[in-house]
């Protein structure tokens, strides 16, 4: 529907999808900085943390630095090098042994051959290339009148999706595994600090797959209201 030349409907989609990841990023960035300021009673840091876990599966090899910025962890399979920030690396919060440990989570994945990852990892060249194409392709599509043009910007923007769909239990799983060995490991509080972390971390991923479906809702009625024209 349309309203001055406005197309009302976009609202219908992307309205919600930007709530959800506002959301998910407040919610995600207030809990973090909450359990930044509260010391790990075990007193271990992220730096202790994630190695406790990579020691825990065999995981032997993976190097763990310090990295720039805040919230930028994460694990490299092809160097096999956890990046952990400033903060994350030697501080001794709970916020800091969660993500720490979170990483490491990854990199035991990796190591066991997890099957979800590779999936993931497998999928990565065709998103990056549906990230770029998939709207250009739907708009020159439905400009054209051509469908089956518009359809592969729809079949392209689906691989995103799919990525984001696997994703999920992929960071699920990794928080699990960090969980499952701070919980033998270190005290209850913060086994319980960081499983509030690890929680809200996850929701950023379900908030980015619920804009991923959103947004390919939306794809889908553009095309469909074009065929009918």
């Amino acid at each position: 529907m349309y309203i001055g030349g406005f197309d009302v409907s976009y609202l219908v989609y992307m309205i919600p999808a930007l709530i959800i990841t506002v959301g998910a990023q407040i919610y995600v960035k207030s809990t973090y900085s909450k359990y930044s300021k509260i010391p790990s009673p075990s007193g271990m840091s992220g730096y202790e943390s994630a190695r406790l876990v990579l020691e825990s599966g065999n995981c032997s090899g993976v190097a763990i630095t310090p990295g720039g910025g805040e919230l930028t962890d994460n694990y490299n399979p092809q160097t096999n090098v956890i990046s952990l920030s400033g903060p994350v690396y030697s501080e001794r919060s709970i916020a800091s042994v969660a993500v720490a440990a979170h990483e490491a989570g990854h990199a035991l994945q990796h190591a066991e051959g997890y099957f979800p990852i590779k999936v993931r990892t497998a999928i990565i060249p065709v998103t990056r290339i549906g990230s770029i194409l998939s709207w250009p392709l739907v708009i020159l599509g439905i400009l054209f009148s051509f469908r089956p043009l518009a359809l592969a910007g729809v079949i392209f923007f689906a691989a995103c999706v799919l990525f984001q769909l696997v994703t999920l239990p992929v960071e699920i799983n990794a928080s699990k595994r960090a969980l499952a060995v701070l919980s033998s490991a270190a005290d209850g509080e913060t086994v319980a600090g960081a499983r509030k972390v690890l929680t809200a971390a996850a929701l950023t991923y379900v908030a980015a797959l619920a804009t991923s479906v959103l947004q390919m809702l939306r794809l889908l009625a553009l095309v469909s209201r074009s065929s009918k024209r």
